[in-house]
């Protein structure tokens, strides 16, 4: 009789251990799977990072910020890449609240409002963009500016174009 029970136990423990190691085989290989996916998720997800990052870099490469050689050059006449970029655009935004315009923009408002700067993009240590509109026209032109003996800023503008409505 104590045979018979002790066999009954082996047996249950037996067919327990059996049960247990195929649910933990189902569960490893399901995580494994999943592992597996994540994993090539990951990779996709890292090259397309990487891609972007790439087209940031270059896009980037336009401006003063990204432009190594323009900020050595600012550095190099003493002046620091992100001051010149804030006094510029002061300086470019200030000159809108001229009732006549900004003196900038080489167009006067063709509806009666006078033409105004809305944004400007630095290119180089040089030349910015700049896209300025009358509320129902508008246009881009390209400025220079430079530091004069008296280290103020001075702009000119290069050129500009008007779109039509």
């Amino acid at each position: 009789m104590k045979h018979k029970i002790f066999m009954y136990l082996f047996l249950f423990a037996a067919l327990f251990i059996i049960y247990q190691y195929m649910n933990e085989k189902t569960i490893f290989e399901s995580q494994e799977k999943k592992i597996e996916s994540l994993t090539k998720r990951a990779e996709r997800s890292e090259a397309a990072a990487d891609s972007l990052q790439m087209v940031a870099d270059d896009l980037n490469y336009f401006t003063l910020q990204g432009n190594d050689n323009a900020m050595t050059y600012l550095e190099n006449s003493g002046y620091e890449a992100k001051a010149v970029e804030a006094l510029a655009h002061n300086a470019i935004y200030d000159q809108n609240v001229r009732e006549e315009g900004n003196p900038l923009v080489p167009f006067v408002g063709l509806n009666g409002k006078p033409m105004r700067v809305n944004k400007v993009r630095f290119l180089n240590h040089k030349w910015l963009l700049a896209d300025f509109t009358d509320g129902q026209y508008w246009g881009e032109m390209i400025l220079e500016y430079s530091f004069n003996e008296t280290n103020e800023l001075q702009f000119r503008t290069l050129g500009s174009l008007l779109y039509p409505q």
